[in-house]
């Protein structure tokens, strides 16, 4: 991946991941981080890289990256 989000999905993510949508990590590419599969939290916004910016249920704040991390829609 090469860290490029076209403007088609970047809205297409937008639309997606709206504020106050509830998602649970599947997957994070960071090894200093506490978060690991499964655990809960709240989108607050898509940023213009596509970063998803999520307050998890765990009190920490770290992004979900484009190309790198997963999380999935919980309904």
């Amino acid at each position: 991946m090469n860290g490029y989000i076209s403007k088609a999905m970047l809205n297409a993510r937008r639309s997606l991941y709206r504020t106050g949508l509830r998602v649970e990590l599947v997957s994070m590419n960071d090894p200093y981080t506490n978060l690991k599969p499964g655990d809960l939290g709240t989108v607050d916004f898509v940023d213009d890289i596509g970063t998803i910016f999520v307050s998890w249920d765990n009190g920490s704040s770290l992004g979900i990256v484009y190309g790198e991390d997963a999380v999935k829609i919980l309904r």
